[in-house]
């Protein structure tokens, strides 16, 4: 990212849970966080909405495609990103389909089990977090 830019990026991330209740990550491709589990998600372009983003960057990630079901909230901090201030939308997605394949920036993707105890990068465990209180 070449200079700080003038006004936050933004940004939007998913929440996909499978019937089994494990939950889709991805591995980090790179910095920040290379190699560290994050939610699927990345960058609006111009022209573009969160909501468009957001299942964008799910299939280019992951190979999944999905329906937004919720929003889950918009997280701001201006130091959760350290390349940045960004802002991100994030959503509670259903997918429509199991088949997983990492893919873009996104190393490996999967549907994960024993998901409950991983550090996540940026703020995706707050993020996830209150996903978990609008799933209940």
């Amino acid at each position: 990212m070449a200079g700080k830019p003038k006004t936050p990026l933004l940004t939007a991330d998913c929440v996909v849970f499978d019937r089994a209740g494990r939950l889709l990550l991805i591995k980090r491709g790179n910095p920040p966080f290379k190699g560290q589990y994050a939610l699927p998600g990345g960058f609006v372009e111009i022209g573009e909405s969160v909501e468009d983003a957001a299942l964008r960057e799910l299939e280019e990630e992951t190979g999944v495609s999905g329906k937004i079901v919720s929003l889950i909230g918009v997280y701001s901090a201006p130091n959760r990103d350290p390349r940045a201030h960004t802002v991100s939308t994030a959503f509670l997605v259903r997918a429509s389909s199991n088949k997983v394949a990492g893919g873009d920036d996104a190393a490996w993707a999967s549907f994960v089990a024993d998901w409950k105890t991983l550090k996540l990068a940026f703020d995706h465990n707050q993020i996830l977090a209150d996903a978990l209180k609008l799933r209940r």
